[in-house]
């Protein structure tokens, strides 16, 4: 009679993720018994606890469940920064939820099943992991997208849902095909199979790289890579702001995680995928610049920057294990800081849920001084100006590239920076010049949470761009990234 085993189940490994559940369950169970602003403040609660939990496992390189569930270094440091994008979101909410209509307990809970999803994605060990946090996460965010009552938004919302039901499909086509190459779903056991070609027949790896570029495609719609961004700019100008700083920051973020623990670790010596991605990311680069160069509309500038930096950050998945886990996981926290940041601000002061117009931002120093000083240093570091945090993301960026044999996708993501120093610039001076029209903003849109966000998020690019080993001789030990396929 066959021995019985015991399932791993170790619930350490698994604690951020559970007190986040715990949030997300709070607000679906006490919503209508307890005001919205007291469950905000419950879910700021199991974030920082959920951090402070990451914290403790630092260095222990859990797992549970046989590995399917890891909590190694990279997901401790990926973790943090999807929760600061998740406190940005909620305190920005205190103040602009009412405003955008989406002031009900179902917006709370939504966004914790959401951050619950994105970290199963930055925890996984396997594809089947990845998978569940990967709906969870989009499922939610389709709901988050449609929540305001607005045609824009259930325009935006649906637009969300179809395209993202595509993406999932290929996604799961590719982990299919992986599985029948590999035999595993596991990243170990696929990164084994994989490493050495003598593991694979001729015909396993014509479905091997079938199966990676599946799996590209599927993530590609996740991180808005060319040709798989058209609902960024339509979902980010649709969805209430506050959403927008979600979606653009938090799911970007648990998106690009997925990609690392996929191609950085169990598909890194794959054959086919690094070579079309610099061809994706060549494309993303190109026409999120361009695009973003024709708009009018804040937020749709803001989406299309959104895409540019995709490609920006696509980059560092083209260098070696070490040194691209080290500058996406700079420039993601980076990234989230000054998108949040910048968003704050618009969601703090817009009247309609359109956001403002470029030319409407003109003179806007002179009646919200620090909410335009704010912005500026936010565009200026987007830009990639020094000596902001942004410069030293993007030029980490380049690194991981060059020095891993892509010197001209390098050399195109300089040539494309310069057209991001016209867009990102031109609001910079609008709102420094004088102006008579009349304001199109709120009159008294600080409040104290949106000001802390934004305080927050400004402090962190101006001291990660004079300071950057502040962070970076963190993240830059090889040790953190050496685990991305669970050996």
């Amino acid at each position: 009679m066959p021995q019985l085993v015991a399932p791993d189940v170790a619930f350490l490994p698994m604690l951020p993720i559970l007190l986040v559940l715990a949030g997300a369950l709070i607000s679906t169970l006490l919503g209508f018994w307890v005001s919205r602003r007291t469950l905000t403040a419950i879910n700021i609660a199991a974030v920082i606890l959920s951090g402070a939990s990451m914290m403790y496992l630092w260095n222990q390189n859990l797992t549970a469940f046989a590995g399917g569930l890891q909590a190694d270094n990279a997901a401790v440091v990926l973790g943090l920064t999807i929760l600061v994008g998740t406190l940005m979101t909620l305190l920005v909410s205190l103040d602009t939820a009412y405003r955008a209509r989406v002031s009900f307990p179902e917006f709370d809970a939504m966004m914790m099943y959401a951050v619950t999803g994105c970290l199963l994605i930055v925890f996984s060990g396997d594809l089947i992991v990845m998978l569940i946090g990967l709906e969870i996460m989009s499922l939610s965010g389709y709901v988050l997208a449609t929540l305001q009552d607005t045609r824009r938004a259930e325009e935006s919302g649906l637009k969300y849902f179809l395209l993202g039901a595509v993406g999932s499909a290929i996604l799961i086509y590719g982990i299919a095909f992986v599985y029948g190459a590999t035999g595993s779903l596991n990243y170990a056991g696929i990164a084994d199979k994989v490493g050495s070609v003598s593991n694979l027949t001729p015909e396993n790896t014509g479905i091997l790289v079938g199966g990676s570029l599946l799996l590209l495609a599927g993530f590609a719609f996740k991180i808005a890579l060319v040709p798989f961004h058209q609902w960024t700019p339509d979902v980010y100008s649709g969805a209430p702001t506050t959403v927008s700083l979600f979606l653009s920051t938090v799911v970007k973020v648990a998106a690009f995680a997925g990609m690392l623990r996929v191609f950085g670790g169990a598909l890194a010596d794959a054959p086919g995928w690094a070579s079309v991605l610099q061809i994706l990311t060549a494309a993303t680069l190109i026409i999120g610049n361009t695009a973003a160069l024709l708009q009018t509309n804040f937020k749709r500038m803001m989406a299309y920057s959104a895409v540019a930096h995709t490609g920006f950050l696509a980059m560092c998945l083209l260098g070696t294990q070490a040194l691209g886990g080290a500058a996406l996981g700079y420039y993601l926290l980076v990234y989230t800081l000054m998108t949040g940041a910048a968003l704050a601000v618009v969601a703090a002061l817009q009247r309609t849920e359109a956001g403002f117009e470029i030319n409407d931002m003109r003179g806007l120093y002179y009646r919200h001084p620090g909410y335009a000083t704010a912005l500026s240093v936010c565009l200026a570091s987007l830009a990639g100006l020094p000596p902001f945090a942004g410069f030293f993301g993007k030029y980490l960026a380049f690194q991981a590239a060059f020095q891993n044999g892509y010197v001209w996708i390098s050399v195109l993501a300089a040539v494309t920076s310069v057209a991001a120093l016209v867009y990102y610039l031109r609001p910079a001076m609008l709102m420094f010049m004088p102006d008579r029209t009349p304001a199109t903003e709120y009159a008294y849109g600080q409040r104290f949470p949106t000001t802390l966000t934004v305080g927050l998020g400004v402090a962190g690019v101006i001291v990660l761009g004079v300071l950057p080993n502040v962070l970076y001789s963190w993240v830059a030990n090889p040790d953190i990234w050496q685990f991305l396929a669970g050996r």
